[in-house]
């Protein structure tokens, strides 16, 4: 059975791996800015060439239907080292010519946290070395280095005496779903990954109305949206695994298929609206979308400040969920008090969540948040505020005791 590692925004560990326990994961370890999982054991596998293949439509699942994470890391080897040489022995010893072949290229990358090797890059070397030489013996022939883009791209992590190798079956970053340009960005913008655990931490579920004021390029939106249609974020891409020696065609056509069905059969249950003050942002927001799968009645946009927007045809119920300028992002400003005065009469029996860098935001827009997360929006430490239109005290108490204990 083999062992996974994904990686995640900081903040997002506990909601990542409630994902992957919908996915057909058991957790092993939540580490800050990660998960390490396994496929669950709910039933005995009768040998192990089941439960190596359980473990590939895992693989395959989390790549095609993560939200959350950024990579899915296939567990290699790991061992105790002392000195350089330590590294390279260790990564001998895998047996690289049953994950790759020569004429493939390769990519080294090493993360330390307080190792007392003096370079990395030499670690880099190494693991390059022992690799070419493992297959030079094995194949009659080593590959090639391609640091752009890589058919097989190894990470090793490094702790003080402890070193751990995986191989990448994503490629590029699984925040990067295919649907949106360099273009089309916005000044702004927030990765897909980290939108899509906002609205998890939220607690939105598909039957309730969804609206973000600050939309900009779309993201939270469209992540939204693509929830709601039951379609899967990595359904319009290509991965690593594709390319991993050993790749099951079959069983990556049952998973994919799979995933085209649910798509093909999602309906939209209730209204997603996104606006702005900015109406350069909207076209491109509304591109987005196209290019995400979604057709046009799915997204309301529209054109408006955040202290004048209001919920699509009066709806009563349902979560906003929006990250407002703060810190050094661009564009115009907002009226604190006026957009804690729209929330609380335009938004009335809504919940409403605002990421941002400066703590005093509840103060400034004159709400009292029921729950904050702490996050992180690239390296810039943050807060999700969540609050609760119109509940009196005792309510909002309860529904933040709710909360605790659904994570």
């Amino acid at each position: 059975m083999l062992i996974l590692f994904s990686p995640c925004p900081r903040g997002l560990e506990s909601a990542l791996a409630i994902e992957l326990k919908g996915l057909g994961a058991e957790i092993l370890k939540e580490v800050p800015g990660g998960v390490s999982f396994q496929v669950a054991a709910d039933q005995p596998f009768v040998d192990e060439d089941a439960s190596l293949r359980a473990s590939w439509a895992l693989i395959y699942r989390v790549n095609l239907w993560s939200r959350m994470a950024s990579r899915v890391l296939i567990k290699l080897d790991e061992g105790f080292y002392k000195k350089e040489r330590d590294l390279y022995d260790l990564a001998l010893d895998i047996p690289w010519e049953a994950i790759m072949h020569p004429s493939q290229t390769l990519r080294i990358d090493t993360s330390a946290t307080r190792s007392p090797l003096k370079s990395l890059n030499f670690a880099n070397l190494l693991i390059k070395d022992a690799v070419c030489d493992r297959l030079r013996e094995h194949l009659g022939d080593r590959p090639s280095i391609n640091t752009e883009a890589p058919d097989v791209r190894v990470f090793m992590f490094l702790e003080p005496f402890k070193a751990t190798l995986y191989v990448d079956s994503s490629g590029e970053n699984l925040f990067k779903r295919g649907w949106r340009h360099a273009e089309d960005k916005g000044a702004a913008p927030i990765k897909e990954n980290l939108a899509a655990g906002l609205i998890a931490l939220s607690g939105w579920t598909p039957d309730l109305a969804f609206a973000d004021v600050f939309c900009g390029s779309g993201t939270i939106v469209i992540e939204a949206a693509q929830q709601a249609l039951s379609i899967a974020p990595g359904l319009h891409r290509e991965f690593a695994f594709q390319k991993l020696a050993g790749f099951d065609e079959e069983l990556w056509a049952e998973e994919l298929g799979q995933a085209e069905q649910r798509a093909h059969a999602g309906r939209l249950q209730a209204s997603i609206q996104g606006s702005d003050i900015d109406a350069s942002l909207i076209p491109m927001a509304q591109l987005n979308a196209e290019r995400a799968g979604l057709s046009a009645d799915v997204i309301q946009w529209s054109v408006c400040p955040a202290e004048r927007a209001k919920p699509w045809q009066g709806q009563t119920a349902g979560v906003l969920v929006s990250n407002p300028p703060y810190g050094e992002r661009m564009g115009p400003t907002f009226d604190p008090v006026a957009l804690g005065q729209n929330l609380r009469d335009g938004f009335s029996g809504w919940r409403a969540c605002l990421i941002s860098s400066d703590r005093g935001l509840p103060g400034q827009i004159r709400l009292r948040e029921f729950r904050k997360y702490p996050l992180f929006n690239g390296a810039l430490e943050c807060r999700l505020f969540c609050f609760q239109m119109n509940l009196k005290q005792a309510e909002a108490e309860n529904l933040q005791a709710q909360q605790d204990e659904s994570h």
